[in-house]
């Protein structure tokens, strides 16, 4: 049965949600699931922006049977070729056989290496700004490669101001029935998702991302439709504003992440230790991460967040230790810059988790190492809590600036 919703009087959202799967990219974990948004445009031609994963074939298919209510669908436009969002091209050129597809040059590259189909006569292709008239409707569309695939290209709808945006804008999560921004609580039930989101699908392509930004910066948006989470129709600046934050690697909240590694309990305690003694000196919204038994996911999430950062981690087998390593490497990979950092070794005979950590630090654009490295030999000595009050001190002073 179909479930679909009006954006506008000629515009219906025809997605859905997958609660089953685990792993988004079988690599982040979904614990709310996500939506797979696709919408279709009524006009004296339709038109189809995108198609979803196949976990949700049957749903998409109902809803575009259900909304076309015998009509034919002219138009399939593809801004976005991952397998998430294109899986049912082949199925919806055999139901809807005078439909054409609307892609660029490299869509057309993509699709061909994902189905080997034949297209002869049933493509439109289509250059920075060229435009399609569906009637009262007009698409036109704008290039942004790398936001987060080479391929991808948003359209935007004249007459309504409505932005297809692709990946950009979207948030992990199923949409349960509230899916408009302005039904739900944001900041409460959404926003670190969408932090999430972001950091770990979009994050290396900051630069990108602020290109495309000032490209449809000249654009009258009032609707901004992505293909996952929440369909925003008011309140824009606020999701523009997060977006440029985070593509400049500028942090939401002067506050301090403390991640750290701990085997069997000595370096948690200096963490522990540290967050109390930052939390007297009037540091708010403290967050305090297990690299071991956290995912590395969440980690990115909060880096996004947080302005300082402290990375506390014993020496393993003469480095550092494995989940702090596997931690940085995904920084380095997402292009993670502009932090303040604070960092934490131990070791109970050759500690040099320290100066490893700083030598990939420095690999990295704009990370502000702070003095003193706070080193641990086994377990807090009075020493070690004299660095401690120091490094304290140091995050304090900082955050203050």
């Amino acid at each position: 049965m179909y479930c679909t919703r009006k954006i506008t009087e000629g515009v219906t959202w025809i997605g859905g949600s997958d609660r089953r799967l685990a792993l988004f990219e079988n690599l982040f974990p979904i614990p709310r699931g996500v939506a797979y948004n696709s919408y279709l445009i009524l006009d004296e031609a339709t038109a189809v922006i995108d198609t979803v994963d196949s976990s949700i074939s049957r749903q998409f298919f109902e809803n575009i049977s259900h909304t076309l209510n015998g009509r034919k669908l002219d138009y399939l436009i593809v801004n976005h070729m991952e397998p998430d969002h294109c899986a049912n091209i082949d199925e919806l050129l055999l139901r809807y056989p005078d439909m054409k597809i609307v892609g660029n040059a490299k869509t057309f590259t993509m699709i061909s290496q994902f189905y080997g189909l034949d297209l002869e006569g049933r493509t439109v292709t289509v250059k920075e700004g060229d435009s399609l008239s569906l009637g009262k409707h007009r698409l036109s569309f704008y290039f942004a490669p790398m936001v987060h695939w080479p391929e991808v290209m948003v359209a935007y709808e004249e007459t309504e101001k409505i932005l297809f945006s692709a990946d950009a804008f979207g948030s992990f999560g199923a949409l349960n029935g509230n899916i408009f921004n302005d039904e739900l609580d944001f900041d409460k039930d959404w926003l670190d998702d969408a932090r999430r989101y972001y950091g770990n699908i979009v994050g290396k392509y900051g630069p990108q991302v602020q290109t495309a930004l000032k490209k449809l910066s000249g654009l009258d948006i009032a609707v901004i439709c992505p293909l996952h989470g929440p369909v925003w129709r008011c309140d824009l600046g606020y999701l523009l504003e997060k977006y440029d934050l985070w593509s400049r690697y500028e942090a939401e909240e002067k506050t301090v992440a403390i991640l750290y590694a701990s085997m069997y309990g000595d370096t948690e305690n200096a963490a522990n230790i540290l967050a109390a003694k930052l939390a007297e000196a009037g540091v708010k919204s403290i967050a305090l991460h297990d690299v071991s038994s956290t995912h590395v996911s969440d980690l990115i999430g909060e880096v996004f967040r947080c302005s300082h950062l402290v990375l506390a981690a014993p020496t393993y087998n003469n480095g550092i230790y494995p989940a702090m390593l596997n931690f940085l490497h995904d920084c380095k990979a997402l292009n993670l810059q502009n932090r303040t950092i604070g960092l934490i070794e131990n070791g109970t005979w050759g500690p040099v988790a320290g100066k490893q950590m700083k030598e990939l630090l420095d690999g990295l654009k704009g990370m502000n190492v702070l003095e003193p490295v706070v080193t641990l030999k086994s377990a807090l000595s009075d020493a070690s809590l004299e660095q401690l009050d120091n490094l304290a001190g140091a995050l304090a002073a900082s955050l203050a600036e």
